[in-house]
């Protein structure tokens, strides 16, 4: 089943294409990485297949009413501010309003997949602290969860783990994998090729607004992929856990 799908999207800045006739599918269950250069349009890419751009070209999500969008897909936007002093849990909790009538107290069911959520992301100690008296790294963490626990088909998350240290960036790569298993399905840029070599079912690669490759890792993290889009060379090994990807040096 495909859980999203564009096709010849495109989004302009006055009459610059910023994404340029973009078509990819992501299936139930995969773990998808987006990557390319900084401006190569990733940002911009999942902003219009939200919706949340003028464009040309079609999305799945966008012939979704917007409600129905809401509990469909669970969107992790690169900004990261939380402006309110509210707890942990109340702030995580708020994943869980597009699955509320209106009106409607939260549920048992609701509190059990905050609980899930924070616990995922190592935040259970934290749930009655003040969202706002985190670290940035912490409140990242924070608005992760509570994309989790939106529980949604479909996730995108923009640089989900920018600013995170390694140890939670691979919790953060996990965790997505985990709910593969379960059928949710992420697009996810990153910037980190190692994660995204080592976590993800499938690369695409954009660079200056289109989609230059799309396949397997190790189909798209090509010397002459790295060489034309990242100008570095790489070495690519297979280790027990998966696809290794180790940068040499830049060579523009």
């Amino acid at each position: 089943m495909t859980n999203l799908r564009l096709q010849a999207l495109t989004v302009r800045r006055g009459e610059c294409p910023v994404v340029d006739a973009a078509t990819l599918t992501v299936e139930t269950g995969e773990v998808v990485g987006l990557i390319g250069p900084n401006g190569a349009g990733k940002t911009t890419l999942m902003r219009g297949a939200l919706g949340l751009l003028p464009h040309s070209g079609q999305s799945s999500l966008t012939d979704m009413p917007v409600r129905d969008r809401a509990r469909y897909v669970a969107w992790l936007p690169q900004a990261r501010e939380i402006a309110w002093p509210v707890s942990v849990e109340t702030l995580v909790t708020l994943g869980r309003v597009p699955h509320l009538a209106a009106g409607a107290r939260v549920t048992e069911a609701d509190r059990e997949a905050v609980s899930a959520a924070l616990y995922t992301m190592d935040l259970t100690a934290f749930r009655d602290r003040a969202a706002t008296d985190l670290s940035g790294g912490e409140q990242a963490r924070v608005l992760i969860a509570r994309a989790l626990a939106q529980a949604t088909p479909l996730i995108l998350a923009d640089e989900p783990v920018a600013g995170l240290d390694p140890g939670h960036q691979i919790a953060t790569m996990r965790a997505f994998r985990r709910l593969a298993q379960t059928g949710t399905s992420t697009l996810v840029s990153l910037h980190d090729l190692g994660l995204a070599a080592r976590h993800c079912d499938r690369l695409i690669l954009m660079d200056r607004g289109r989609i230059i490759a799309d396949g397997a890792p190790d189909s798209v993290l090509t010397t002459d992929n790295l060489h034309g889009t990242f100008g570095i060379s790489a070495h690519l090994s297979n280790g027990p856990d998966g696809l290794i990807f180790q940068p040499l040096e830049v060579v523009r």
